[in-house]
């Protein structure tokens, strides 16, 4: 099941030289409740390329969307995202479930947290 996901995000850089991930402003993996580290999908709205990466702390406040690595090839700054992690749930556990979804602006500053 999805559990969290930060939706029309703005990457504002790319690193073709780093080894490798995506990393995002502190506040936004919070607001969401993904960790550092954790596998994502980042899915790429203005080109339609979709890759699966894991996540680095970046500046909290800063706004920082940064494609590393060979993901770099794909997805370019000004491209608009949404990054989606997943979960393992047992039944009993989805009765009440609702994933967290993460807004953002232009800017990628939080707009909104939503519960489902």
């Amino acid at each position: 099941m999805f559990h969290a996901k930060i939706h029309r995000a703005t990457v504002t850089e790319a690193d073709l030289d780093y080894e490798g991930s995506i990393t995002i402003d502190t506040d936004l993996l919070e607001a969401a409740g993904i960790r550092v580290y954790e596998q994502v999908d980042v899915l790429d709205i203005t080109n339609g390329n979709r890759l699966t990466t894991y996540t680095l702390p970046g500046e909290p406040g800063s706004g920082e969307i940064k494609m590393n690595g060979a993901a770099a090839h794909l997805i370019h700054p000004g491209d608009l995202v949404i990054i989606i992690a997943y979960g393992s749930f047992e039944e009993d556990e989805l009765a009440d479930y609702h994933p967290t979804v993460v807004l953002v602006d232009e800017k990628n500053r939080l707009r909104e947290v939503r519960k489902g």
